[in-house]
């Protein structure tokens, strides 16, 4: 099975957000068996961009995302992906591909706290929490 992780449970691991970090830990530790988790090239660069603005050191951000791509496989992006997100009806462009590089890498679902940014999708769309609830029992 593959999943995309959506950018804001990655940040919730990288910058140990209180409310959310457990979960985002347990997902991604959920996902070193059998279940492929992918992280979108596009994330990337979000994630570098917002973990740098919080956390204000260089070094400590680039070891963050080394150490993710021990675990996460990026998902590449191509024109494909960018004429389906930029053809598509979603309101927010971002999202949009997301989706479309979850698609294009036989994802059967994307992890992420914001559902409703994914009306729309023909994937399973799935909190952190449901995930996990989903595939421990």
């Amino acid at each position: 099975m593959k999943v995309l992780i959506d950018t804001n449970v990655i940040l919730d691991v990288l910058l140990n957000r209180a409310s959310f970090v457990q979960d985002a830990i347990a997902v991604l530790e959920l996902t070193c068996g059998n279940i492929q988790a992918y992280v979108s090239a596009s994330a990337i660069t979000d994630i570098y961009y917002i973990a740098y603005k919080e956390l204000r050191d260089k070094i400590r951000v680039k070891s963050l995302i080394k150490t993710l791509l021990q675990i996460i496989t990026v998902a590449g992006i191509s024109d494909k992906e960018i004429m389906s997100a930029i053809d598509s009806d979603w309101a927010d462009f971002e999202d949009s591909l997301q989706n479309a590089v979850a698609e294009s890498h036989d994802c059967s679902m994307i992890i992420t706290r914001n559902i409703s940014d994914f009306n729309g999708s023909n994937l399973q769309i799935i909190s952190p929490k449901d995930f996990i609830v989903q595939f421990t029992h």
